[in-house]
């Protein structure tokens, strides 16, 4: 599933494509919403929070998409070829000089925009969202709430916080120097959130994700995607075992050296 700087920089470029232009087609290619005719309606905007698009539209209408793990938002310009199949097209958004076409979408929703937090309300603060002392201290308490809670597991709740996917849990855990498994009373869950929101806030603007601020190919992360391969720091070889439990377990990457604690 998309990590929430990938979900914000697509949110971005769709803002940037269409914000403040008018629709000339608007296909919604869902059997609830296929009848809904959003022709000729501005749109005000594309905004993100955590791993949800919200594209809003005049007359107080808003669109929300989830990309989970295949769907995603391509920009054309009018007459290009579409690089996925014309069947994977769930919405088709139009303006002059631009077309987005969202891809394998899930979760697909039309609310009035006053009501948005009916979709996302739940979700705990947003890492790449408006951060304030406040956002802080909620985020640190949500974390804390369940003490004996894995931290890879809390981390990529996204009632705790917003924006975190499984590269970041696995990436975070190594700078903590924890084990992913180790319960959330063994972390500083205050450094926890504030690796968090670095790490995203890094990689929020540009389209290779890095991690460790070292160049070159293969340097790009500290242990995620890394089995078997030297730690950088080490030299002990990464291990990666899966955490969570049926549709949720995630492949999670460690250095047993420099990760100590408990483990799969």
């Amino acid at each position: 599933m998309p990590e929430g700087d990938t979900v914000f920089l697509t949110g971005r470029r769709l803002d940037e494509a269409l914000a403040g232009r008018t629709l000339l087609r608007a296909d919604l290619r869902h059997p609830r919403w296929a009848e809904v005719d959003l022709t000729g309606r501005d749109v005000v905007g594309v905004a993100t929070v955590g791993k949800h698009i919200l594209t809003r539209f005049s007359g107080d209408l808003t669109l929300r998409s989830h990309l989970r793990m295949d769907g995603s938002w391509h920009l054309y310009r009018p007459g290009d070829r579409w690089r996925r199949p014309a069947h994977q097209a769930r919405v088709v958004l139009e303006v002059a000089d631009r077309q987005a076409v969202g891809f394998a979408l899930h979760d697909l929703e039309l609310v009035p925009t006053g009501e948005e937090a009916r979709l996302v309300g739940h979700l705990g603060p947003d890492l790449l969202g408006a951060w304030s002392p406040a956002d802080v201290a909620e985020a640190v308490a949500r974390l804390t709430a369940d003490p004996g809670r894995e931290i890879g597991l809390a981390l990529l709740d996204q009632r705790v916080v917003a924006g975190v996917g499984n590269v970041y849990k696995s990436e975070v855990c190594f700078l903590l120097g924890a084990s992913p498994w180790t319960p959330v009373s063994g972390v500083d869950g205050a450094r926890a959130i504030a690796l968090s929101r670095k790490l995203l806030l890094a990689n929020a603007s540009r389209p290779v994700r890095n991690t460790t601020g070292m160049v070159g190919r293969g340097r790009e992360s500290w242990v995620y995607g890394r089995a078997g391969r030297p730690c950088f720091r080490c030299g002990t070889r990464v291990r990666v075992a899966g955490q969570g439990g049926g549709v949720q377990e995630r492949p999670t990457y460690w250095c047993p050296t420099c990760q100590p604690g408990p483990i799969a």
